[in-house]
């Protein structure tokens, strides 16, 4: 409970009758009379307001919200009597709203509608702990907060709206469209796809010799990418994925992207899985099907990157129970000098059974360092020290280049583009 404005006018109003009775204009009774008025009205306008009943509210809301993406939210209020009341609408964490908060008058037999946006911040678990409502006492000398159901249980996901417009287009067009490069090779592939006639560049071991003397005619065998592979996408949740760019962290930027190269390879007929490492742990088996990528939504929704080291040799060991089967492993982390030993005896471990590609990010704060103008000497210090740790951070990928692993080094905002044209890559030249 909190006095009004207008109490507080009422108690000047009464200060002022004070102040003209101590100037001798008013006969000192006045002054006790306008303080009892004022303390009745005040005490009966209370005991009105605490009588009232607070209004019912439903919220319309999905439970399941995309990352950064703005969503409409809906409450309908109703009440058995009339009532002057604030609403705000309690959001989880710092998340952004837009029309809140708002002031109606409520009649009974009709419900209002209100309108606004949110926009979550913030993947993982979150809850709205109800609708916060600011009455107004009938005579408006008091309002009290109150807090009234219901309360809602939200999960936010990555953006999952590109994979629903990659749905429209075909894998060769959707890849382009994250920015892969692709390099087309006519008549290559593993697995048999068809016959046609000749063209020409077609090479003679495609031609099939028996069904051209039947068709008397050249005839060529053509090839398709083997489907039926499997890809398990190794993502590090540690303290090296904490840097943001874009005002995304770079954890979500990976996750973005893996999923991305996931919905695709699904798309090609091949098995999906993801595994976390360095924070928290998750397992999710390669599996086939669109429906896989419901799978490690729910399994990744809520990982956060974690201040704490990852062990590489300890995700390999535990890859190698986990995974038998031959796999194109896309493992996504911060290559640091200081971490390579311990990288490549992971690297060693995995390429016994698996073809393994590291995709390290880069900040894009160290291109912009190199790029920049250099006008003073901390401008000089900045770039050399920039310069240095990028010809360490190079040192450390021909290191793994020259044990056969495949390096990809990209910004965040270029992974989704580099993962998918190296996948395919792989899936053209027959790697696995």
């Amino acid at each position: 409970m909190r006095p009004a404005l207008p109490l507080l006018g009422c108690l000047l109003v009464w200060a002022g009758v004070g102040a003209a009775v101590l100037a001798g204009w008013l006969p000192r009774w006045s002054w006790q009379a306008v303080l009892a008025i004022v303390v009745a009205v005040a005490l009966v306008d209370l005991l009105r307001l605490r009588r009232l009943p607070s209004p019912s509210v439903q919220r319309q809301l999905p439970e399941a919200l995309a990352l950064n993406v703005r969503r409409a939210v809906q409450l309908t209020l109703q009440a058995e009597r009339t009532l002057r009341l604030d609403v705000f609408d309690l959001l989880p964490g710092a998340w952004q709203s837009e029309g809140m908060p708002r002031r109606l008058r409520l009649r009974p037999g009709f419900a209002a509608t209100l309108d606004y946006h949110v926009q979550p911040l913030q993947r993982g678990h979150f809850r709205f702990d109800g609708v916060q409502v600011r009455l107004h006492s009938p005579w408006r000398l008091w309002r009290q907060q109150r807090v009234v159901p219901p309360a809602l249980d939200v999960r936010v996901f990555p953006n999952f709206v590109p994979l629903t417009r990659f749905a429209l287009f075909s894998a060769e067009q959707a890849s382009r469209m994250v920015g892969a490069h692709l390099k087309r090779r006519r008549g290559e592939g593993t697995d048999f796809h068809q016959m046609r006639e000749y063209r020409i560049g077609d090479s003679l071991r495609q031609i099939d010799w028996k069904a051209t003397s039947r068709a008397r005619r050249l005839v060529s065998r053509e090839y398709q990418d083997e489907k039926n592979q499997q890809m398990l996408l190794v993502l590090d949740s540690g303290r090296r994925m904490m840097a943001s760019d874009g005002g995304l962290s770079h954890f979500d930027q990976v996750l973005n992207a893996a999923l991305v190269l996931a919905y695709l390879a699904l798309r090609q007929g091949d098995g999906v899985g993801l595994h976390a490492m360095g924070g928290e742990q998750r397992w999710v088996a390669p599996k086939r099907g669109m429906g896989t990528i419901d799978d490690l939504l729910r399994a990744s929704y809520d990982l956060q990157p974690q201040p704490v080291a990852t062990d590489y040799l300890a995700t390999a060991t535990q890859l190698s129970v986990l995974q038998r089967r031959r796999a194109l492993v896309m493992l996504v982390t911060n290559v640091r000098d200081e971490d390579i030993e311990d990288l490549l005896a992971a690297v060693k471990l995995l390429q016994r059974r698996h073809l393994v590609c590291v995709a390290s990010l880069r900040e894009q704060v160290l291109d912009h360092a190199l790029q920049g103008p250099v006008q003073t000497d901390a401008d000089a210090a900045q770039a050399g020290a920039a310069a240095l740790y990028l010809e360490q951070r190079a040192q450390a990928h021909d290191a793994l280049r020259g044990h056969g692993v495949m390096v990809l080094d990209v910004t965040a905002d270029a992974l989704p583009g580099a993962l998918v044209e190296r996948y395919l890559s792989v899936k053209r030249d027959g790697l696995l």
